[in-house]
C-alpha cells in the first residue's frame, strides 16, 4: 500500500506578517581543500534557515560570524531564500576540519565560538512564537532559557549537538556527557546524532533531561529513533541518488521537523519524521548549503519513497507508522 504525500510537503501555510521562525547560532567556516577561499560556510543555524525557508517559512536568523564569515557569498543564499539575516560580529567564530577516520567523521577545531547573546535580539524579534537555536560550538548559553521563558506558547526547538561537545587540547572535538540544563527543560523538540550520546543513552536517562521534548537521535541512513512522552520508535532514512556531501544533513533534517511540527502542530510524528528524512536524503547530493532542497525537491523524494514499500518503525502502532 502506497502512502499518500504529507501536506507539508508543499507550503505549509503562507506567511503571516510576524516570522514563523527565529533561528539562533552561529556561522562555522568549515575548511575545504576544493575552495579557493580554504574553507566553505556552514553551521547548523546556516543549513536550519535556508532550509526552512526554501519549505515555506518565514525565517528570521540571528547569526554569529568572524570577520571572514561576515563577507561569505554564502550568507547570498539565505537572503535569496527570503531569510531575514542579522549579523551578530564575533571576534572568534566557530573553524572545522571534518575528518573522515575509521570510516566515521570526526572534527578537528582550530577556533571556539565567542557568545551569541539574547542582547543581540533585535526589539521587533523577541516574543516571536518558535525559535530554533542550534549552536555548533557552545555559543547559545542558558541565558537564552530566560529570554524565551517570557515568551508564553513559545515552541522550542533544539539542536543538542553543540551543548555536547568539548574543545580538546589535542586539537580534536570531543563528546561530552550530557547534563542537566535550562535549555533542555524547555524545548518541545529536541535533536542529536546517536554519535553525540555514546554510549547510547536509553529513554529512562533521556527524559529526566528534556522532560517535554520529543526527542529525535539520528543514525544517517541507518535511520534513528524518536523518543515521544514513555513511547520508543524508529524511522527508516530514504534512499538518495548519489552522496555527495553529508555536512549539514543532520541540520536539514532538524529543520525539516521544525517546519512539519509548526504546520501539524505535533513534533516528530510518523510522517514528520519521513518528510525530515526526504529532506536530509536530498542534502547530500549536493556540496555545501547548495545540498539544501526546495520543497518540491522534498515532494518528489516523498512520491519517489511512496512508491516503495514502507516498513512500520519499532515499537509503532499501524496508526503511527502510517500502515
Amino acid at each position: 500500500m502506497t502512502q499518500a504525500t504529507p501536506v507539508y510537503a508543499g507550503p505549509p501555510f503562507d506567511p503571516p506578517g510576524e516570522p514563523d521562525l527565529v533561528v539562533v547560532g552561529a556561522a562555522s567556516r568549515d575548511l575545504a581543500a576544493d575552495d579557493p577561499r580554504g574553507w566553505r560556510l556552514g553551521g547548523a543555524a546556516a543549513y536550519c534557515s535556508l532550509t526552512a525557508a526554501r519549505l515555506g517559512l518565514h525565517v528570521r536568523c540571528l547569526l554569529g560570524v568572524d570577520g571572514a564569515a561576515a563577507s561569505a557569498d554564502e550568507l547570498g543564499m539565505l537572503t535569496d531564500a527570503g531569510v531575514e539575516l542579522r549579523l551578530v560580529p564575533l571576534n572568534r567564530g566557530p573553524v572545522f576540519q571534518n575528518v573522515e577516520v575509521a570510516g566515521s567523521r570526526r572534527q578537528r577545531w582550530f577556533s571556539k565560538s565567542d557568545a551569541v547573546a539574547p542582547s543581540a535580539l533585535p526589539v521587533e524579534w523577541r516574543g516571536a512564537a518558535a525559535w530554533l537555536l542550534v549552536p555548533v560550538a557552545g555559543e547559545i548559553g542558558e541565558e537564552w532559557a530566560a529570554e524565551l521563558a517570557a515568551i508564553s506558547g513559545a515552541r522550542v526547538g533544539l539542536g543538542w549537538q553543540g551543548l555536547l561537545r568539548e574543545f580538546g587540547p589535542d586539537g580534536w572535538v570531543h563528546n561530552t556527557e550530557p547534563r542537566p540544563s535550562p535549555l533542555l527543560s524547555m524545548a518541545g523538540l529536541v535533536c542529536a546524532s546517536r554519535h553525540d550520546l555514546e554510549p547510547l543513552m536509553t529513554l529512562g536517562q533521556l527524559r529526566p533531561l528534556a522532560p517535554l521534548a520529543a526527542i529525535v537521535l539520528t543514525s544517517g541512513s541507518a535511520g534513528g529513533v524518536v523518543f515521544r512522552g514513555t513511547d520508543e520508535a524508529r524511522y527508516q532514512s530514504l534512499l538518495s541518488s548519489a552522496e555527495v556531501d553529508p555536512t549539514g544533513a543532520g541540520d536539514v533534517f532538524l529543520a525539516a521537523l521544525m517546519v512539519a511540527w509548526l504546520a501539524t502542530g505535533e513534533p516528530a510524528t510518523a510522517d514528520a519524521l519521513r518528510f525530515a528524512a526526504a529532506a536530509g536524503s536530498c542534502a547530500i547530493e549536493r556540496v555545501g548549503l547548495a545540498g539544501v532542497p526546495t520543497r518540491e525537491e522534498v515532494a518528489v523524494r516523498l512520491g519517489e519513497a511512496a512508491a516503495r514499500p514502507r516498513a512500520r518503525p519499532t515499537g509503532a502502532s499501524p496508526a503511527e507508522s502510517g500502515a
